[in-house]
């Protein structure tokens, strides 16, 4: 089954979340960063950050707390037993911290096939603003679904 092209340029209805020091430090932990900046107040500060920064990849945990992931998914038509991540891009505007809120307003950028409709591809572009309407970042996320 081909995915729905009709859905180039849809946007789903933003969703925000709150940044959370504790969960800040557990993906530090996870990801093996070792700089006290991401772990301890007090070395943020001294960084001059105002609170603990967000990890570079820690925007993509936060837009997978989408609730509409799935259901994007499903109206396109996506087969979740064909389905690859096949790529994943940041472009960071400003850095955001613990204690922000960040707004996540997600839309379809483009469907797209190669290889005679072998591979599909969808790709959703996301812009992610702080709680003073500040863009922080543009996450790019392209899924492939193979067909055949």
């Amino acid at each position: 089954m081909a995915l729905n092209r009709s859905f180039i340029g849809h946007r789903a209805e933003p969703f925000s979340v709150p940044v959370e020091a504790s969960r800040l430090r557990l993906f530090a932990k996870a990801i093996g960063e070792t700089d006290p900046v991401y772990t301890d107040e007090a070395a943020a500060r001294a960084a001059g950050h105002p609170a603990l920064p967000v990890p570079l990849t820690y925007l993509f945990c936060l837009e997978s707390e989408s609730p509409h992931g799935a259901t994007m998914r499903q109206q396109m038509g996506v087969d979740y037993a064909r389905l690859l991540h096949g790529e994943q891009r940041f472009k960071y505007h400003r850095t955001c911290h613990a204690g922000d809120t960040l707004t996540f307003r997600q839309r379809i950028a483009d469907i797209y096939d190669k290889k005679g409709g072998a591979l599909e591809f969808a790709v959703r572009e996301t812009d992610v603003s702080n709680q003073r309407g500040e863009l922080v970042a543009t996450l790019v996320n392209t899924l492939v679904q193979r067909n055949g």
